[in-house]
C-alpha cells in the first residue's frame, strides 16, 4: 500500500485544494515554495497527495497564500441565503484528533459560524488562551467538555450552554474519558476575522 493511499478524506483533499489556490493566486510550484519557505519537492508531493502537510506547513502555505487555515479543507461552492444540512451529510474535517462538522456552510453571509467539534479524551485546543471579535455559543451535545473563559470553568454535559463574549481569553478541553461533541456557534463582529482558525490552531497535529 503506498503513502497516500493512507490519508484521510480530508486530508487527500488538502493536495487538490492547495493547486487549486496557488493556480487563483498565478503562482508556480517554484513561486509559492520561495513565498512560503517550503522546499518545492515537499510542494509536489502534498499537491499530488503523496503525503500530508504538518500543521506548521499548513500555516506557513496559509499565510503565503492569504486565506484561512480551513481553505485547504472546504471546497468551492456558490454562497446560498438558506442552508439545510441533513444529519448524514455534514461537511466534516478531521484535525488531528478533533472532528468537526461544518452545519451552515455556503451561508451567504460569513458573520455566523456554526459546527459540531467532536473531542477525543484528553483532546483540547492547546495551552494558548483564544481570543477573538464577536461572541461564541457552545451547547453540550455529547460527554463532558470543559470551557475556561477568563478566569473560571465550565464544565458542559448534554443540555448545557455558555454563551460569552469572545474577547474573552478562553480555550476547551475533553477532560472526562469518553468522546464530547458539542455544538460550537461563533458570530465575530469583524468578517476578517478567523475565529474558527484561531481555535483549531492548537489541535491540528
Amino acid at each position: 500500500m503506498n503513502e497516500n493511499q493512507n490519508l484521510q478524506p480530508a486530508e487527500a483533499e488538502v493536495g487538490r485544494r492547495l493547486r487549486q489556490l496557488r493556480a487563483r493566486r498565478g503562482l508556480s510550484l517554484r513561486a509559492l515554495a520561495d513565498l512560503s519557505g517550503l522546499n518545492v519537492n515537499t510542494l509536489s508531493l502534498i499537491e499530488n497527495n503523496k503525503t500530508s502537510p504538518s500543521v506548521s506547513t499548513l500555516q506557513q502555505l496559509a499565510r503565503s497564500l492569504q486565506v484561512p487555515i480551513t481553505a485547504f479543507f472546504e471546497m468551492d461552492r456558490s454562497p446560498r441565503p438558506v442552508v439545510f444540512t441533513p444529519a448524514n451529510q455534514r461537511p466534516g474535517t478531521q484535525f488531528g484528533n478533533t472532528g468537526m462538522q461544518n452545519l451552515a456552510r455556503d451561508l451567504s453571509t460569513g458573520s455566523l459560524q456554526s459546527f459540531v467539534v467532536i473531542l477525543q479524551p484528553d483532546e483540547n485546543g492547546g495551552e494558548a488562551l483564544i481570543v477573538h471579535t464577536g461572541h461564541e455559543f457552545v451547547f453540550g451535545l455529547a460527554g463532558s467538555v470543559q470551557y475556561r473563559v477568563a478566569d473560571e470553568n465550565y464544565t458542559l454535559g448534554p443540555g448545557d450552554a455558555l454563551a460569552f463574549e469572545a474577547h474573552l481569553p478562553h480555550c476547551w478541553k475533553n477532560n472526562g474519558t469518553e468522546e464530547a461533541q458539542f455544538l460550537l456557534i461563533l458570530q465575530p463582529a469583524d468578517q476578517r476575522d478567523a475565529p474558527l482558525e484561531r481555535h483549531f490552531h492548537h489541535t491540528v497535529r
